[in-house]
């Protein structure tokens, strides 16, 4: 969903294991830090690949805006659908060889997707990826939580969390750029090799678990699954589900369909062009960490109400007809968004009852990659009714309801 989380596209941290305090923080040898962070590029770098695409893909398939933007939404529903499985899965098996493995079998849909003779086969593709993506991050999530002693784990996940931008911002460039010089189906060929080659250098660099993975191999699926629906009667975590929601679908929603402002007048950006437009989403390397310090130092509430209405003022600036403006209302919408997701899932940590934390984060990841996908056609409709302006401002009264939902739902640490 990366995802982002992607990406995220940041995700929920896991309920870490009752050990006893280390006396000091650390967080190991550099390789393994390395590995995390390739952990987040691999299960993001595909997953918002044909964002630049879409204006080319609607012209080469005569598709509409709705149709296109399919090859978006199919990865965050195959995302949405197999993420809460995957935690319950993964309690049975070493979590390394989940994620080592997720990878080599991502290689695989995205190799084919270069194969593609129509829309229809390219969107099954891109469902495909999504539905293996959430072994790569979701798994991820489970093993930085157990691997590494607590005072460590947010360190470790805002390294894992940069990742994961790097792979998506990474995967736009290849695919924008493959296109432009080659054709859009080299683009998926690249990134199909460079994911197999990923999964080599996380084989070689990410450590053996210390800990025991089948502490719950003895539980149920049944056993496993129930305490999800305790969770939808929990009015907290609804509130952060609908954050959650609100998160991807606005950046998936803006992303996806200011390609198409762009390529018109009087901007007129080409494919490759349209991939540059992705480096703003860089600025989730410095912020997601510096946002993780602030969690402790103003408190969630507050923390949620800046972010959203930072991502607010960002959106409505890109009504602007001028590029400078445009990509600097970009660089705001990115930048509450990442402080958005450190702020959603520290409150989740909160909310979720003791026991049930990893069950709640799989229903985040439901409820964050649903946003994605709906994002990825919605604005469609809206694109009919009144353009880019139409978009925005539906996007705008989102923020707003969603503020009123975090304020009146979340209560602070008592």
């Amino acid at each position: 969903m990366a995802n982002t989380l992607s990406a995220q596209e940041s995700l929920p941290f896991p309920e870490a294991p009752a050990t006893a305090p280390e006396p000091e923080s650390r967080i190991g040898p550099l390789s393994s830090v390395v590995a995390v962070c390739l952990c987040g590029v691999f299960a993001f770098i595909d997953l918002y690949a044909t964002q630049p695409l879409l204006p080319l893909f609607a012209h080469l398939f005569h598709a509409s805006k709705a149709a296109v933007g399919l090859t978006v939404s199919a990865s965050t529903l195959g995302v949405a659908l197999s993420a809460p499985f995957f935690g319950a899965f993964a309690e049975r098996l070493s979590r390394r060889r989940v994620i080592i493995w997720s990878i080599v079998a991502l290689s695989v849909p995205t190799l084919l997707a270069a194969t593609s003779p129509n829309l229809h086969a390219l969107i099954f593709w891109r469902f495909v990826q999504g539905l293996i993506m959430p072994g790569i991050f979701a798994i991820t999530i489970a093993y930085i939580g157990e691997e590494w002693p607590a005072q460590s784990v947010a360190l470790v996940m805002s390294v894992y969390i940069s990742g994961t931008a790097l792979g998506g911002f990474t995967g736009r460039i290849i695919s924008g750029f493959a296109a432009s010089r080659l054709s859009w189906h080299w683009g998926f060929v690249f990134l199909g090799l460079l994911t197999l080659a990923g999964s080599i250098a996380v084989a070689r660099w990410l450590p053996q678990e210390k800990r025991s993975f089948f502490a719950h191999a003895d539980a149920g699926w049944r056993a496993q699954l129930l305490p999800m629906l305790g969770h939808l009667r929990n009015p907290r975590l609804i509130a952060t589900f609908a954050v959650g929601f609100n998160i991807l679908f606005s950046l998936v929603g803006i992303f996806t369909y200011i390609t198409f402002y762009l390529a018109d007048p009087p901007f007129h950006l080409s494919t490759e062009a349209l991939s540059y437009l992705f480096v703003v989403y860089l600025v989730g390397l410095i912020v997601t960490p510096a946002a993780g310090y602030m969690v402790g130092h103003v408190g969630l509430r507050v923390g949620i109400a800046g972010a959203i209405l930072l991502s607010l003022l960002g959106v409505l600036i890109t009504l602007a007809h001028s590029l400078i403006w445009v990509v600097g209302g970009l660089t705001l919408l990115c930048t509450g968004v990442f402080i958005s997701q450190a702020m959603a899932t520290s409150y989740l940590r909160e909310a979720a009852t003791a026991g049930g934390r990893v069950s709640a984060a799989g229903l985040y990841l439901s409820f964050y990659y649903i946003g994605g996908t709906v994002a990825g056609v919605v604005p469609s409709y809206l694109w009919a009714i009144g353009k880019w302006p139409a978009c925005v401002a539906f996007i705008a009264v989102l923020q707003v309801v969603t503020l009123v939902i975090a304020l009146v739902g979340w209560r602070e640490r008592g």
